[in-house]
């Protein structure tokens, strides 16, 4: 794997200086090797975003170097991997302890504007702590299964937003959701394209610097048209508007709900099979459209299966 390697020499003064440049390597989730040497990720963003941090070093009066490298000595790839987790399993483990305190208050029917502002703050700080956290840190998991829990909490509250919208308005639109899609965001994708608008285009977005254009559509997010609603995901709640009820998409549906909400409502025998197929898209491409091109397919046969199935 390729890293960037940013090595710099900061002026004594300002002070303000050190911290502004410490800041904002934390804020991209730079790994600190020395004092003055930084690792990330080789991606094109990380690539630009170093590229303007050295800029603003030699333009407040210090030097730096950008590399790219495969190997730091001293350190193997898988070292270097569990020291990026590191810094962020902390960071998921106290999200995740106000998280339940959160969902406690939502339970117990607390649903003020106060609670709410609280809710989407932290909802924010952890699409922050996730867009950094480039290895699946432990505790990523719960974090996220408590947030989508909040989520839906809010959202079973709140007024359905769908009713509203008619089929013809949603034509031609873009549909946005959270990047670094899974099962819940595949397949509302795939139902989109195949029985909502075979034209849909799809924005995959980070949500914590994402804001809404006109012609949008957000599914499967916080406060978006189309999200989790009661004990349904966001598949569920698409199937339902658009009004398809065929057999084939009542089964795929239950599929769908039980991996992601995993409650076993259904208690689907199929998905045991169908998890080890969505973990390997997941694994295979970090790029959403690509997760997304295989998991039409794997929808796609998944439908023609159901649809053979008796009622």
């Amino acid at each position: 794997m390729n890293w960037l390697l940013l090595l710099h020499q900061l002026p004594p003064s300002p002070p303000y200086f050190r911290a502004k440049v410490l800041r904002r390597l934390n804020q991209l989730g730079a790994l600190p090797i020395k004092n003055s040497a930084y690792l990330l990720p080789a991606t094109e963003e990380a690539t630009e975003d170093m590229q303007w941090i050295g800029r603003e070093i030699e333009e407040g009066g210090g030097e730096a170097w950008l590399f790219r490298t495969e190997a730091i000595a001293g350190l193997t790839e898988d070292a270097i991997r569990e020291s990026f987790r590191g810094l962020r399993a902390p960071e998921y483990s106290e999200i995740a302890e106000s998280g339940r305190v959160l969902l406690q208050q939502l339970r117990e029917g607390a649903g003020d504007t106060n609670l709410k502002a609280e809710c989407r703050k932290l909802k924010r700080r952890f699409d922050e702590v996730r867009s950094i956290d480039f290895f699946e840190a432990a505790g990523r998991t719960e974090t996220e299964t408590i947030m989508d829990t909040m989520d839906r909490l809010l959202n079973s509250a709140a007024t359905p937003q769908t009713k509203s919208l008619l089929a013809a308005e949603v034509k031609g639109r873009t549909w946005v959701t959270r990047r670094g899609i899974k099962v819940d965001r595949m397949a509302s994708a795939w139902l989109i394209r195949r029985f909502i608008d075979p034209a849909a285009k799809f924005s995959f977005v980070d949500p914590a610097i994402y804001k809404q254009a006109a012609h949008e559509i957000r599914f499967d997010m916080f406060e978006g048209e189309f999200t989790h609603r009661g004990d349904k995901c966001t598949f569920e709640v698409l199937l339902e508007w658009s009004g398809n009820a065929g057999a084939g998409l009542r089964a795929l549906a239950e599929v769908v709900h039980d991996i992601d909400l995993k409650d076993r409502k259904f208690q689907r025998s199929e998905v045991a099979g169908i998890v080890p197929v969505i973990d390997g898209i997941t694994l295979r491409h970090n790029d959403d459209a690509r997760r997304l091109e295989d998991a039409t397919a794997l929808f796609e046969s998944l439908h023609a299966h159901f649809s053979k199935e008796p009622e």
